[in-house]
């Protein structure tokens, strides 16, 4: 059985809101541009159709999530969610 990895975080109104790490996704591996990006569902709901996606910097060695808002790498990580996906379900 796998582990879930959930994240708490405050909402607007300072209620803790939590959310499940559905997926982790590298993209431009093995470059100097590779980026890392988290794919977040909040667990309430349980709804992947309400995933975030997040890129994961880190400033200083400090890890810091940022919500992707450029559509080009918005699109380029979920293609490449999908194919994870596609792979997976193949096996």
């Amino acid at each position: 059985m796998e582990d879930k990895e959930i994240m708490y975080f405050k909402d607007e109104d300072g209620n803790k809101v939590a959310f499940e790490a559905i997926a982790h996704i590298f993209l431009n591996e093995e470059t100097e541009d590779e980026k890392e990006y988290l794919i977040l569902a909040p667990v309430e709901d349980g709804n992947e159709d309400d995933a975030f996606i997040f890129r994961v910097d880190y400033p200083e060695g400090n890890k810091e999530l940022n919500l992707v808002e450029d559509d080009d790498e918005f699109e380029a990580v979920k293609k490449q969610y999908k194919d994870l996906l596609y792979n997976n379900n193949d096996r």
